[in-house]
């Protein structure tokens, strides 16, 4: 059978066309919703698994899960592995303690990287102040860095961070 060169062509046009339009349906139906909270972002994001945990441990899934917006610096599962074992310990055996330094890396309102400018001092949930820097694309929060910015969820943003950040100690 002989089909003649210009209708080959069309042929595979609409061909081309249809693959893409159904590659494209396929990729929309994957796509991943924004998250309804910070707690559902950092549950889904692999390198916040131990920050999720502690959170749970400490009773903040439902203050996370608040209407917000909150913005949350997490750290990371390697920064919590930084950790000195000891304190890990002391913080895994008293929930307050534990509590207090996770609301220190919680922020009422949703503070995307963008809107940091220079320097300046948030505070957090545990009511400390917590010192915010950018310079150039770099955004730092005490002496953590964001290391990746703006996860956005329905209540806020999460920003993950490289390192645990601990409050001052009251005296």
């Amino acid at each position: 059978m002989h089909i003649p060169r210009q209708t080959r062509g069309l042929l595979a046009n609409a061909l081309l066309a249809t693959s893409m339009l159904l590659s494209s349906q396929a990729m929309a139906q994957t796509a991943s919703p924004v998250p309804a909270t910070v707690v559902a972002a950092a549950a889904r994001t692999p390198e916040l698994s131990t920050f999720y945990k502690l959170a749970q441990q400490a009773g903040l899934t439902a203050s996370l899960e608040a209407t917000g917006p909150l913005t949350v610096f997490a750290p990371t599962d390697e920064a919590f592995k930084a950790v000195p074992a000891a304190t890990l310990d002391k913080l895994s055996k008293d929930p307050e303690l534990l509590k207090s330094v996770l609301t220190y890396h919680v922020v009422p309102g949703a503070l995307k990287a963008a809107s940091i400018n220079g320097n300046s001092s948030l505070t957090t949930l545990n009511g400390a102040q917590l010192a915010a820097s950018k310079a150039g694309d770099f955004v730092t929060v005490d002496d953590g860095l964001v290391i990746k910015a703006d996860l956005i969820a329905g209540n806020g943003v999460v920003h993950i961070i490289d390192r645990v950040l601990m409050p001052a100690v009251k005296k």
